[in-house]
């Protein structure tokens, strides 16, 4: 028998991938699922970028691409940073990854010794606490609710923090909830930080164009913290360009040689092609953004009209991103026709899945046990059959024993 490291046996696989993984087994039978499980949008990356991207090909972009991108990639996103964001950023600040995750992965392993704390205010995404682990780190959360709208307070911060917090990480938009933090509310958080300049913080911008509640306001914008704030970004939500897999984090000089020196040792420059089509898309406009946020604002009216009208769902109405992530905590100690007690919000999922042919995500890998994830990143016919079959199943569940509170 292999013995494999403690290290991966102590690793959680990704809900969201595991989830997509059993909604696709069960359409391999022939049922007709519909997944609202994974990130990620159903449009085509535009056409201005694909070009590129074949132009490339056919002027020999095949060689290795420097460890950090290359110089005229960062530049156009140090551009993009200055245009967008107004954020002053050199190249030698920008570290090039394949994908944010891994850009995320670089910078926690680069910042967390064995034992160091980071804070992570719940829900987060999946693979934050993950990423944690694997560095060695205690993560520490801040849970929220659906009725703060899943923000905490500048008081909740300050409670969390000792002498061994060395990180706080955040998403705005937030997966899986939506949330969007306003100028006004990060800058009280921002107070908490300038209190505690031994503490670095990792912004997760990777939504910032699906926002619905005005421009989005990055925490780096604040000159106080900026030298500890590491951004985090990419191509996968703002240009549908998941699977060409480039992110990038912009931070310090120290942090970034660091991420440099990390990434040489791991999988060096990120596909070449990718990082040519990536300075057609950070130089081509926002027209083909807000053609999709348009479309993303539509869908999600069209899924809060229609959640609201399920019984026993608790909703909110999210400001950004492409996710709902209602409490289903009513439902549970009830029961399915086949005498299965539905537990938690795992059970929830799965029996969602098995019944209802709906794929969703447990909030349970979120750090909120009480929810689950449906995003809305799906044609509009598909989201209503969805919904529609979520309710009807939903309807069937029987009372049962109640079940000790989460």
């Amino acid at each position: 028998m292999t013995v494999l490291s403690d290290r991966i046996n102590n690793l959680a696989e990704s809900a969201t991938i595991k989830m997509s993984k059993l909604g696709r087994e069960l359409a391999a039978k022939g049922v007709d699922v519909i997944s609202l499980s994974l990130g990620e949008t159903d449009f085509y990356t535009p056409d201005f970028v694909k070009s590129a991207a074949k132009e490339a090909i056919d002027q020999n972009y095949s060689y290795y691409t420097p460890v950090t991108g290359y110089p005229d990639l960062r530049k156009a996103i140090a551009a993009k940073l200055k245009r967008e964001n107004n954020l002053e950023y050199g190249i030698d600040q920008i570290v090039v990854s394949t994908g944010a995750k891994q850009a995320l992965a670089n910078v926690i392993m680069c910042l967390i010794n064995p034992g160091d704390e980071v804070i992570i205010p719940t829900p987060y995404w999946v693979s934050y606490s993950e990423l944690v682990k694997l560095a060695e780190g205690e993560s520490v959360f801040i849970n929220t609710s659906i009725e703060s709208d899943f923000k905490i307070t500048p008081e909740e911060l300050e409670a969390v923090i000792t002498p061994k917090s060395k990180l706080f990480m955040f998403s705005s938009p937030n997966n899986p909830t939506g949330t969007v933090y306003t100028r006004d509310e990060l800058a009280a958080l921002v107070k908490v930080f300038e209190k505690h300049p031994e503490i670095y913080i990792i912004s997760d911008e990777i939504y910032e164009h699906i926002n619905f509640i005005g421009k989005h306001t990055s925490i780096a914008e604040f000159e106080s913290i900026k030298d500890r704030v590491i951004v985090i970004n990419g191509l996968s939500k703002a240009y549908a360009m998941t699977g060409w897999r480039l992110g990038y984090s912009a931070s310090n000089k120290e942090i970034a040689a660091a991420c440099d020196k990390l990434q040489s040792q791991i999988t060096s420059g990120t596909c070449s092609i990718t990082q040519r089509a990536a300075i057609a898309a950070y130089e081509g406009g926002l027209d083909t953004v807000h053609e999709m946020k348009e479309v993303f604002l539509r869908r999600r009216d069209l899924v809060y009209s229609l959640l609201k009208d399920i019984d026993g769902l608790k909703v909110n109405l999210p400001g950004g991103a492409f996710y709902f992530f209602p409490d289903v905590s009513s439902f549970f100690g009830k029961v399915s026709d086949d005498g299965e007690v539905i537990k938690d919000a795992d059970d929830l999922a799965l029996y969602l899945l098995n019944k209802g042919h709906v794929a969703t995500v447990s909030g349970d890998a979120f750090g909120d046990p009480k929810s689950i994830r449906l995003s809305y990143a799906a044609a509009d016919d598909k989201l209503v059959e969805a919904i529609k079959r979520i309710k009807s199943a939903l309807a069937q569940l029987k009372d049962g024993k109640p079940v000790p509170a989460v």
